[in-house]
């Protein structure tokens, strides 16, 4: 059957505002030129002209977290424990069934920068749709963030989803998460200045902290889900292998049986 493939993924890129001051990636290029040496190195006696053109090999030395980029979440991330005191798993631990499953897409870019969103405004939504959540299905939502990616206001836009509404999706069956925005919950802009006015210390990273009572990942910068339909596609997000890492990243799509 014919297949098409949509890229979910924004490209990890240095000089761009994807991050916080200090969170973000570098990323050190090396062409064929500045590499001939290194290549004929391993040949004794060889010289940078045996070398076609005098080229030796591109690579690229990267400085970057595991969470720069499009990347999965891992319980660990979110705390030491998860499923009510468990030993949180890390991202070399994530179940691999997890990760390729029915997807859903939730539409919240009317909602406003900031606004954390509740279990009735995830129902209204499925209900408007006309979907009803099944086991593994990986639920992605759509921000207004995703269309400000690598703008300085990025990582301020968009709403987030709370400890109530995280725990509405895994109470389902739902394992994985997804979000074009910075964070799974509201930009900490906005949460300071709850903070700041309440002195609640259970609205910081609420959606996040939500893993410590049932495991779930998530998927942070998303791209291209406002060419997604509510549902009617697959998503794959198997993350790069990393021992005892909180995240990895993937190149996380959505796949359409036409």
């Amino acid at each position: 059957m014919p297949r098409r493939i949509v890229d979910l993924s924004v490209a990890l890129e240095a000089g761009i505002a994807s991050d916080p001051p200090g969170h973000l990636p570098e990323i050190e290029y090396v062409d064929h030129h500045a590499s001939a040496a290194d290549i004929i190195s391993f040949f004794p006696g060889g010289t940078v002209s045996d070398l076609p053109g005098g080229e030796g090999w591109a690579l690229e030395r990267l400085k970057v977290s595991t969470h720069n980029g499009t990347h999965l979440d891992a319980p660990y991330h979110f705390h030491s424990t998860m499923d009510g005191g468990k030993r949180a798993i890390t991202i070399d631990e994530v179940p691999l069934e997890w990760c390729f499953a029915p997807g859903v897409k939730l539409d919240f870019r009317h909602l406003p920068d900031g606004h954390v969103v509740s279990a009735a405004e995830i129902e209204a939504e499925l209900a408007r749709i006309g979907h009803s959540l099944q086991p593994f299905d990986i639920v992605l939502v759509n921000t207004a963030a995703g269309a400000r990616y690598g703008e300085p206001d990025y990582v301020s836009r968009g709403c987030g989803i709370g400890r109530e509404a995280t725990l509405y999706l895994t109470e389902r069956g739902v394992r994985i998460t997804g979000t074009d925005a910075w964070s799974w919950d509201a930009p900490f802009v906005y949460t300071a200045k709850r903070f700041a006015e309440t002195r609640d210390p259970s609205i910081i990273w609420e959606g996040h902290r939500a893993g410590m009572e049932r495991a779930y990942c998530h998927i942070e910068k998303l791209a291209n889900l406002e060419s997604l339909p509510p549902n009617g596609f697959m998503v794959s997000c198997f993350p790069f292998k990393i021992r005892g890492a909180s995240a990895g990243f993937t190149r996380a799509v959505a796949i359409f049986q036409d």
